[in-house]
């Protein structure tokens, strides 16, 4: 089964290289480009294309809003390229519902596999993101639950199994290394994520994992 991909990024040259190494890769089909968010989101409605490969800062509409829109609309899952700083718009399009983040130094296997991954349904983190991001949480005020409590009402539907599976979507793992933790099936990890996020209100399992170390369960 082909994966189609919309790129959006503001610079022609770089849309030209993401192309190159995408259409190289095996099962990957890019279906269209945008300059801009406004593009990407129109784009996105008449292609509906599987992934949308989005750059955060763009004139006019950026990313953060182009992924709250396309999320908000079920148009495709969102893939954030990224470069190595990390401030409030990783941040701010994460919580649009961007299934992951990437940098733009990335490989062409690094990127073609991140790519199959989020139209698999699972999130992706590029480890130097992952790491900040941590550094981040662990420099912000504590939640208002005691630590590793998860005393927030938005948990309480969750049963102990799904608590499980959402601290490990706090941990970052993926579906097989879920599956793995808990010793069940991947097909019924995939299963019980898609219950904690439907549970949660969560877009992404991205958020979810934000949502796990907000309220201190891992």
């Amino acid at each position: 089964m082909t994966t189609t991909v919309l790129i959006a990024d503001d610079h022609a040259a770089i849309r030209s290289g993401l192309r190159l190494i995408l259409e190289a890769a095996p099962g990957i089909s890019v279906v269209g480009e945008a300059g801009d968010g406004g593009a990407a989101v129109t784009n996105a409605r008449a292609l509906r294309p599987d992934v949308v490969l989005m750059d955060i800062r763009m004139p006019g509409v950026d990313g953060i809003a182009a992924t709250r829109t396309i999320i908000g609309e079920e148009l495709a899952d969102v893939l954030v390229l990224t470069t190595f700083d990390l401030d409030e718009y990783v941040f701010g399009a994460l919580r649009a519902g961007a299934a992951g983040f990437l940098l733009k130094t990335a490989d062409a296997a690094t990127l073609s596999d991140a790519v199959r991954r989020v139209a698999a349904g699972e999130g992706v983190l590029a480890p130097e993101v992952t790491r900040r991001l941590l550094t981040a949480f662990a420099a912000a005020p504590p939640p208002a639950t005691a630590a590793g409590t998860g005393g927030s009402p938005a948990l309480a539907g969750l049963t102990a199994r799904e608590r499980e599976v959402l601290i490990c979507l706090g941990q970052g793992l993926s579906n097989a290394d879920l599956a793995t933790r808990l010793h069940i099936s991947e097909a019924t990890a995939k299963t019980h994520v898609s219950h904690v996020l439907a549970k949660l209100g969560c877009t992404s399992r991205v958020q979810a994992a934000i949502l796990a170390r907000e309220e201190g369960l891992v």
